[in-house]
């Protein structure tokens, strides 16, 4: 059963960035936040806090969210990490600044894989490191690792890889071959891999999602894993998230973060996180059953109304990379489109520079709203 999106009148109440930050008369779906409701479960364990007066400090003693990701993640991808081994952080970028600043010295390349989620840029030199591209191999059918040019940029000097699995923006699940291909990689060349899963939880029935330490003995390793239930069940604003490690090395990092690293994490984060992980698994399969109807519907109405628009159909989360570049609306096709169609879509060369003449549009909101925003394009293709 799929989940229905909250109508419209009601999500403009909402004062988080996507429903903040434009004009009533725009469409938003750029920002990655969901129009779905909160799950029950997650509503009712944030309500039961509220009644007690529950709102002091994070326990980082309670290791029940860490169990019940453990839980959700042995079922969902047979794999079965340590919560002993788990850290918690605020979020996921913040798990991949404080594990760079200890894994790459002052100046050290990491490699980023553009087109990908903007903030990587950015959170590389936070971490005191320099950004390395090595873009995804497009064949024109389907995008992939470049792993030779990763070889390549390890074999120049570069450090480690700051991996996206699954892949925003393309939803783009690695292989469990090509993972487990760039571990030896990696491991030959003495580097490390910080690998964000954030929408791992997102994947579409049918597609096998692979965990970046699962795959070997060199990625546990060499190797840790951001997750976090935030995008699965829309929890951004509780600001919760786990540092993963399986090996010794690893865990060490971990257990040697700063006390302040663990004690920024919402409390209503890992509040909310558990009941997700433990309790919400029905409303996570009816949201991506929602979302998988989405893609298919934009699929259909792009064909039908925009032609010469591509998609490349996503294996996980919800959102969709587009080639508008057929249009003739520029490198940034999505400033095109806020000001002339009033839809807001997340800017294409944001992801980089194999972002000019794409778009990034999220799907978690009502067919309606997907249907409204192709007709405003397509009326700008006319005019």
């Amino acid at each position: 059963m799929t989940n229905p999106a909250e109508p419209l009148d009601r999500l403009r109440r909402r004062t988080s960035e996507k429903w903040g930050a434009h004009p009533s008369d725009v469409l938003p779906m750029f920002v990655a936040e969901m129009d779905y409701p909160l799950a029950p479960a997650i509503a009712a364990a944030l309500h039961e806090a509220v009644d007690l007066g529950d709102t002091g400090y994070v326990n980082p003693r309670d290791v029940r969210a860490a169990e019940a990701f453990a839980d959700f993640a042995r079922d969902a991808w047979g794999w079965s990490p340590d919560p002993a081994r788990m850290g918690i952080a605020t979020d996921v970028s913040v798990v991949i600044v404080e594990t760079l600043r200890r894994l790459a010295a002052p100046g050290d390349g990491v490699i980023i894989t553009p087109p990908v989620y903007p903030p990587f840029f950015d959170l590389v030199p936070e971490a005191g490191a320099r950004v390395v591209e090595v873009p995804l191999r497009d064949d024109g059918t389907a995008y992939s690792l470049d792993l030779a040019g990763i070889d390549r940029a390890l074999g120049a000097g570069a450090r480690g890889v700051l991996l996206c699995n699954p892949h925003n923006p393309l939803g783009l699940v690695h292989s469990g071959e090509q993972l487990a291909e760039l571990s030896r990689i990696v491991a030959r060349h003495d580097g490390f891999v910080v690998s964000d899963e954030i929408h791992a939880p997102l994947t579409h029935p049918g597609v096998d999602f692979t965990p970046y330490l699962s795959v070997s003995d060199a990625a546990r390793e060499h190797g840790v894993a951001a997750e976090s239930g935030s995008k699965a069940f829309n929890l951004a604003g509780l600001k919760a998230a786990f540092i993963v490690a399986e090996s010794e090395r690893m865990t060490e990092l971990v257990r040697r973060l700063p006390e302040e690293v663990t004690f920024r994490t919402g409390h209503f984060g890992l509040m909310a996180t558990r009941a997700g992980f433990a309790d919400a698994r029905d409303w996570l399969a009816g949201t991506v059953a929602a979302i998988v109807e989405n893609v298919e519907l934009l699929e259909a109405q792009l064909a039908e109304k925009l032609p010469g628009v591509r998609v490349r159909r996503p294996a996980a989360s919800y959102l969709a990379w587009i080639d508008l570049s057929a249009l003739g609306w520029g490198d940034d096709p999505a400033e095109y489109v806020l000001e002339r169609a009033r839809v807001a879509l997340s800017n294409g060369p944001d992801f980089g520079r194999e972002g000019r003449g794409f778009a990034r549009m999220n799907l978690a909101c009502a067919p309606e709203l997907v249907v409204e925003a192709v007709d405003r394009m397509a009326a700008l293709d006319r005019s």
